[in-house]
């Protein structure tokens, strides 16, 4: 294969939008129709007993390993946020084994709890695997700063210049910055900005006005990106998953 096909999504630790109803089968569903090669998802929950203990269907298993088994899928997890009664984090799913897994703690107060999941995939055929980072930043234009720059010294210190490169998840940058005044000095280019010329509205999933989810790339060209609009995405998580068509550079 020469190709990869790519999702982000915030999954909303598997809620509906506005927390009333669980919709991590439903989620597992649209997913399976998707069918991505590699899945970056944020807001994973991986344990929560008062959740379990208030809806019925709420999975046995963490909601990576519950999804990967759906999905048929290997999973690796990242947690971020541990608090009394559970925790949660950002997950990636591949249908590709996973050679590597490691996090990295970006957290920059203590009111938010936040990480970047390191992966390396290595897909069938490939001279080299693949780095898959997974990330999810803060809400504050100042403290996404620091992580901007936690993460510039993470990428020259771990990861070569040369290996292929998908930096993916919840930027909570509705104002361009991350692009702007980082990737782009890092040699990261945004898929959609790429193809498009804009970044994806996905935020929120009924009206999205704002581009908070992104997929950047290193050495990979992206042949298309696509925005899940409608149903059922609308009535699952807060935001819309982002997948984009990805094929390496020769």
């Amino acid at each position: 294969m020469d190709s990869l096909h790519v999702a982000t999504y915030n999954i909303h630790k598997g809620m509906s939008p506005l927390n009333r109803h669980l919709r991590v089968e439903d989620m597992a569903c649209a997913l399976g129709e998707m069918a991505p090669d590699l899945l970056f998802l944020q807001e994973v929950q991986g344990h929560n007993l008062r959740r379990a203990a208030r809806h019925t269907n709420w999975p046995e298993s963490a909601q990576h390993d519950y999804l990967a088994s759906r999905l048929g899928c290997n999973a690796a997890y990242g947690l971020n946020a541990a608090y009394q009664h559970g925790h949660h984090g950002n997950a990636l799913l591949s249908r590709h084994p996973i050679v590597a897994t490691s996090n990295l703690d970006i957290s920059v107060n203590r009111f938010e709890s936040r990480g970047v999941l390191h992966c390396e995939i290595h897909p069938d055929g490939w001279p080299r695997p693949v780095v898959a980072l997974c990330i999810h930043l803060n809400l504050l234009a100042h403290d996404r700063r620091k992580q901007y720059a936690a993460l510039a010294r993470y990428l020259r210190n771990h990861v070569p210049e040369d290996a292929p490169l998908i930096l993916a998840g919840d930027f909570n940058d509705w104002r361009g910055e991350a692009t702007l005044s980082f990737m782009d000095h890092l040699g990261l280019s945004e898929v959609f900005r790429t193809l498009y010329g804009q970044h994806a509205l996905s935020f929120p999933a009924r009206m999205p006005v704002l581009p908070l989810d992104r997929i950047y790339t290193r050495g990979l060209m992206p042949v298309e990106a696509r925005i899940h609009r409608g149903m059922p995405w609308a009535s699952l998580s807060d935001h819309l998953p982002l997948s984009a068509q990805l094929m390496l550079k020769t």
